[in-house]
């Protein structure tokens, strides 16, 4: 019996009912396979082995053994794709890694936040008062900078606003890391900061690390040789009998008569640049340099994005004290008691000078290291020589400033073609390759264009420094055509030219100019306050203030002028002509600035194949714009500019007779099919 029930039992496992279920139930039984006719009963079907399935006529469905979709999985139709998409992302993934390396490779360095848009410096005590106390102040600059978003500045620009107890314009400062009072608090600071960031500008800051306050703490400790703040200035031996003074060498202050004062506590002269009471601090003492490290490292650690270092030039003076040279021999020593009496070769840019320099640099750098918070350093170094000038760039593998301020228009005082044209090509012919340019036509220690020059150059002087190659630069109320104030009761103790130019901001016609709700200004308000000023030229569209809109919002929109080569063409007593393109482009600005007498310009005699008609792109006459002029006789009256624009496939930079007249800092070309700069000109 047990022999029979194992024949049924095996019998019962047909191949129908040798299918694997996998988890699913069946709507129906599974019936055993009844024996063919003919067949012996007690027959048994073996049960398949481990041999491969036949998959022939099978499809893949859900709940499939792996084993078995392997051997779907090895099928052509099913392998062919996969390989396919495999290799074709691979070779996607290789293609864009090497245009990626390849954009990289020829892609010229993008544009720094200082080089991308005009700076814009102000002068805080005249700026915008908010505590009426008839002083501008920091909270004031946070009011306005709504109007300076309307200016497309990019950079604002602070001068000295530290704590300071010297009438000498904040330049003598008691406690680097304090706001003065003047100017409001440290929390006023970081306020503006905080909204200048808001609003996408930057801050730079002016710093003049070269001397303090006598009222300073180092100086207080100094002269009662106090530690390590003994020799943190510079002392020396001196003769002081019946309150004369005779000091240790010729050396001249700035302003004047010897750079030794005899100081009673401690019994010696100390020396000093500038006033008597801005006594200079001994850079060749260690302790001083890291003291002046950690001030710059306060202050971008508050979020500032760069600085303006003053003075540079005065940081190192020869230990040896040798006499300095007479410039007139024969003069008398003892009449020699102006600045510019002497050559001052023992006290300006002494060697080490630019080592100390550089080490500011790298402070710096060590804050710039996040993405996009990059921190601009420029020096002033006015006065040197234009080779002198350009050592503040650095040298080719050792970076310095970004740039060092070109104030050379802003000593200008009569204005002509052939200056005008001097002061562009001493400066782009001398800079060395690769580093950017800048131009300001005014500040606070020169008198203004409009009372240099005449209010009938402030236009072109905008259009100027604008369609140039580089960052322009411009000092408060110069976008409206401010001129000096009369020197009449000033209640300040100064030297009248240095105030003449720092008079309140013009922003309407409201009791002093809308600048304060004081009965009383530090400085009078300038007389023609009811026409120039902001609130009525914002809405006259043949004004100063529409004109300088227009020529920062065309800046800041077309390559040819923020990236381009520039090429000058002609100059002679009146007129400047000169073309700004980039390769990739075929349009070309052509800038015709009369600054003599009434003129006529021949565009045809300096370029060959030009059209005979321009489009006036923007013209210091706004009737003009939009317009076109006949290029064999362009009418120029005084004081009168044109960008024009036209069209050229045979760019002038590249034309054998224009090579040596055309300057580019950083060589880049367009591609109008990507879009993209590219460096394979």
């Amino acid at each position: 019996m047990a022999e029979d029930k194992g024949k049924r039992d095996s019998v019962g496992m047909s191949l129908r009912g040798c299918q694997t279920n996998n988890g699913f139930v069946q709507n129906e039984d599974i019936l055993e396979k009844e024996p063919a006719p003919g067949s012996p009963p007690d027959s048994a079907v073996a049960i398949p082995g481990p041999a491969e399935p036949t998959l022939q006529g099978a499809r893949p469905y859900a709940g499939m053994p792996k084993e078995v979709l392997f051997q779907f999985s090895r099928q052509a139709r099913y392998r062919v794709p996969r390989e396919v998409l495999f290799w074709l992302t691979v070779a996607s993934v290789l293609v864009l890694t090497a245009a990626t390396i390849a954009i990289i490779a020829v892609s010229p360095k993008c544009l720094d936040w200082w080089q991308a848009g005009p700076m814009y410096q102000i002068y805080p005590r005249s700026f915008k008062d908010s505590d009426q106390d008839g002083n501008g102040d920091l909270r004031g600059i946070q009011e306005k900078l709504d109007y300076l978003t309307t200016l497309n500045i990019k950079t604002i620009w602070l001068t000295s606003f530290y704590k300071s107890s010297l009438k000498d314009f904040r330049h003598g400062v008691e406690d680097f890391r304090e706001i003065d009072p003047m100017f409001g608090t440290m929390k006023d600071f970081e306020n503006l900061v905080a909204a200048i960031h808001d609003k996408s500008l930057k801050l730079i800051i002016d710093f003049i690390p070269n001397h303090t306050s006598d009222k300073h703490a180092w100086f207080q400790l100094s002269r009662n040789r106090t530690g390590k703040y003994t020799d943190y200035y510079i002392w020396h031996d001196c003769t002081h009998e019946n309150g004369t003074t005779i000091p240790p060498n010729n050396w001249l202050s700035v302003y004047g008569n010897s750079s030794w004062h005899f100081d009673e506590v401690r019994n010696q002269c100390y020396f000093h640049q500038f006033l008597r009471e801005q006594p200079d601090l001994n850079f060749y003492n260690l302790d001083v340099q890291e003291e002046i490290k950690e001030i710059i490292q306060f202050w971008l650690a508050k979020g500032v994005d760069g600085f303006s270092f003053d003075a540079v030039k005065f940081l190192l003076e020869a230990e040896h004290l040798r006499d300095e040279t007479q410039v007139n021999k024969t003069q008398i020593p003892d009449t020699v008691t102006q600045y510019w009496e002497l050559y001052h070769d023992f006290t300006t840019t002494q060697v080490g000078m630019h080592d100390i320099v550089r080490s500011f640099r790298q402070t710096m750098d060590q804050y710039s290291r996040e993405p996009g918070r990059y921190r601009f350093m420029g020096t002033e170094a006015y006065g040197e020589s234009t080779d002198r000038t350009m050592m503040y760039y650095g040298l080719p593998f050792i970076q310095e400033a970004d740039f060092p301020f070109n104030n050379y228009f802003s000593e200008l005082n009569t204005p002509s073609g052939n200056s005008v044209f001097e002061v562009i090509t001493s400066w782009m012919e001398n800079m060395p390759e690769g580093k950017w340019p800048n131009w300001m036509i005014g500040g606070p220690d020169s008198a203004r264009l409009t009372s240099r020059f005449g209010e009938e150059y402030v236009n072109i002087m905008n259009m100027l420094v604008f369609t140039l190659p580089g960052t322009p630069i411009t000092y408060y109320g110069e976008e409206i055509g401010m001129r000096n104030i009369l020197a009449t009761n000033l209640n300040e103790s100064y030297d009248v030219n240095t105030l003449l130019s720092k008079s309140p901001m013009q922003w309407d016609n409201s009791s002093n100019a809308g600048f304060s709700e004081a009965s009383h200004t530090w400085l009078p308000i300038n007389s023609d306050y009811h026409t120039v000023n902001v609130d009525v030229q914002k809405t006259d569209s043949r004004s100063a203030l529409k004109l300088y809109q227009e020529l920062s919002l065309l800046h800041a929109n077309e390559l040819l002028l923020s990236r381009g080569w520039f090429c000058y063409l002609q100059n002679d007593s009146h007129s400047v002509v000169y073309t700004r393109e980039l390769d990739g482009i075929d349009r070309v600005f052509l800038v015709v600035l009369n600054f003599g007498e009434s003129t006529v310009v021949n565009l045809e005699e300096m370029i060959s194949n030009i059209p005979r008609r321009m489009r006036i792109r923007l013209s210091t006459n706004s009737a003009y714009k939009g317009s076109e002029v006949d290029t064999d006789a362009i009418l120029l009256d005084k004081g009168e500019g044109l960008i024009l624009e036209y069209n050229r496939k045979n760019l002038l930079h590249h034309q054998t007779a224009f090579r040596d007249r055309c300057f580019v800092s950083n060589r880049a070309c367009y591609s109008s099919v990507l879009n993209i700069l590219h460096s394979l000109c």
